[in-house]
């Protein structure tokens, strides 16, 4: 089974072609162009040097958050125009998962992390393949006490990274440069497996998980909060 799968939900674009769990091709960008403007060449690179067509896909995957709004937005709206009539399965992966999934050989504590902003992260924890936290958002700081409990190794992944590196952290272990970055590699792996156990959608049904509301919808609500307070 080939497997396009595609991760815009940071800055990193990525792009990866898989024949079941093994990589036939990997193309990362992390640079300042908008996902718009490099996920399409990047996948039409991917298949020519693999000498393959969007027909020979069998299967097609994609980063459905949380992370950035504008970035998940590009990268689903991206895989639904590939699959688009092509009545083959789309396989949305949460982009915590797909993070673990880079650290998975790791022991202790993996926890990918995404700047949300305000001192908020989306995140998740697992502990020997296990989730002890099911993906959310949170206050990192109300987040690192809750791991330093466990009195294991701790591993951060993800674009919230760095918000770490300056931080008294009991048992924190540096994550490998590599290893940081969203990666369209883990994405299809860990699709790979949703399609074994069944879990697969349309490109019609295909649905973006951004776990909380978009900045502007916040704002509004606010700004209306304090009009109704007057």
């Amino acid at each position: 089974m080939k497997i396009l799968a595609i991760d815009s939900s940071a800055k990193t674009s990525s792009v990866c072609v898989l024949e079941n769990e093994t990589l036939l091709g990997l193309f990362s960008a992390n640079i300042k162009n908008t996902h718009s403007e490099t996920l399409l060449p990047m996948v039409k690179s991917a298949l020519d040097t693999l000498k393959l067509s969007v027909d020979d896909i069998d299967a097609f995957a994609v980063s459905e958050g949380p992370g950035s709004f504008t970035g998940v937005r590009i990268g689903v709206a991206t895989i639904k125009g590939l699959a688009f009539g092509k009545e083959k399965p789309c396989v949305g992966v949460s982009t915590i998962e797909a993070l673990y999934e880079n650290m998975s050989a790791f022991d202790g504590i993996i926890c990918p992390i995404m700047n949300a902003r305000r001192g908020q992260v989306y995140t998740g924890a697992f502990l020997n393949g296990k989730r002890i936290l099911e993906d959310t958002c949170m206050m990192l700081c109300d987040l690192i006490p809750m791991l330093e409990k466990y009195n294991l190794p701790i591993y951060f992944n993800g674009d919230g990274y760095e918000l770490v590196l300056d931080k008294e952290i009991k048992n924190f272990r540096h994550t490998p440069e590599l290893l940081v970055y969203q990666n369209a590699y883990s994405v299809g792996k860990v699709a790979y497996k949703k399609l074994l156990a069944g879990n697969k959608c349309t490109d019609s049904e295909l649905r973006v998980e951004y776990l909380r509301k978009a900045q502007a919808e916040r704002e509004r609500e606010e700004k209306l909060k304090k009009e109704q307070e007057k």
